[in-house]
């Protein structure tokens, strides 16, 4: 019996609430799951969990045992990261949560960049518009746009997320440009559907209010193709500037109303305030400060 993995896979199950959630965490099965707590039991001779049909749920003595496991893995982790301390080079799994836009435009380039110089890190970059635990989740540091509610983390600001709205100039040429962001009730307008549930996109025009319009020739749940729906100018879309970028640059896309734009919002570089933190982690947020990073004084 593999006291230490079978420990693991208790936390696992305490924080997933099931086997089948503590099995994607874990990338085992969740009959493998299953067997970890049975020999765990077995092993104590007492029942750690109450077993239904979809969930597993604590009993007295498995949450009092799971906050133990978190503690003994805590430190059979700082023992091993001290290894990795003593050398010099960076190395190990670097993992790093963005978001898709974002990350995919920007961090994925520089990690890129990262691992070319530190030949001995490996790194596992998801993109996810969700927000990640970088605890529960086992991440290094996250990119996240918005305010930072969490004073658990160390956030460092990096440049702010600006939101550019343009149309190919085939449309344009159809259709013209508005002029005023009321017009965009007369334009075909390209939507992105996290808006319609979580975001109201707010236009101003002097005085005036507008929301980017809520009936739209195509909603879609990926930046990317409104961005190829735009160049084959079905209509207007609104999209972060790293995802336009070189499209503006290029003349593909003519931007628009940029006196109408809503406000840049803060991006932020998050990681636990750790005093061990490891090479791998301390270079790759200097190379991202480095490269990427909001200068002193700057909104």
């Amino acid at each position: 019996m593999d006291k230490l993995r079978s420990m693991e896979v208790m936390v696992a199950v305490a924080e997933a609430g099931s086997f089948a959630g503590a099995a994607r965490r874990l990338d085992i099965s969740a009959v493998m799951v299953g067997k970890h707590i049975q020999q765990l039991e077995a092993h104590l001779g007492a029942r750690l969990l109450q077993r239904s049909t979809r969930r597993q749920s604590l009993t007295e003595v498995g949450a009092a045992f799971s906050e133990d496991c978190k503690r003994v893995l805590e430190q059979v982790r700082w023992a091993e990261s001290a290894v990795e301390r003593s050398r010099a080079a960076p190395q190990g799994l670097l993992r790093v949560s963005a978001p898709v836009a974002l990350g995919g435009q920007v961090i994925a380039p520089l990690l890129a960049q990262f691992l070319r110089r530190h030949e001995q890190v490996r790194a596992d970059l998801q993109l996810t518009d969700s927000v990640a635990d970088l605890t529960a989740e086992g991440i290094d540091c996250a990119i996240r746009i918005g305010r930072v509610a969490d004073e658990s983390l160390v956030a460092r600001p990096l440049q702010p997320y600006r939101m550019v709205i343009a149309a190919a100039p085939s449309y344009l040429r159809r259709h013209g440009k508005p002029r005023r962001a009321a017009d965009l009730a007369g334009h075909v307008c390209l939507s992105h559907s996290v808006w319609q549930r979580r975001v109201e996109w707010t236009l101003h025009d002097g005085a005036e209010t507008v929301q980017w319009p809520e009936q739209s020739r195509l909603v879609c749940n990926h930046g990317e193709a409104l961005r190829r729906a735009a160049l084959e100018g079905l209509g207007l879309v609104m999209q972060p500037e790293v995802l336009l970028a070189a499209d503006l640059a290029s003349g593909r896309l003519v931007p628009l109303l940029q006196d109408c734009l809503p406000p840049a919002r803060p991006v932020h570089l998050v990681y636990a305030a750790d005093r061990r933190q490891l090479p791998k982690l301390a270079r790759f947020i200097e190379h991202l400060l480095k490269a990427i990073g909001q200068p002193a004084g700057r909104a």
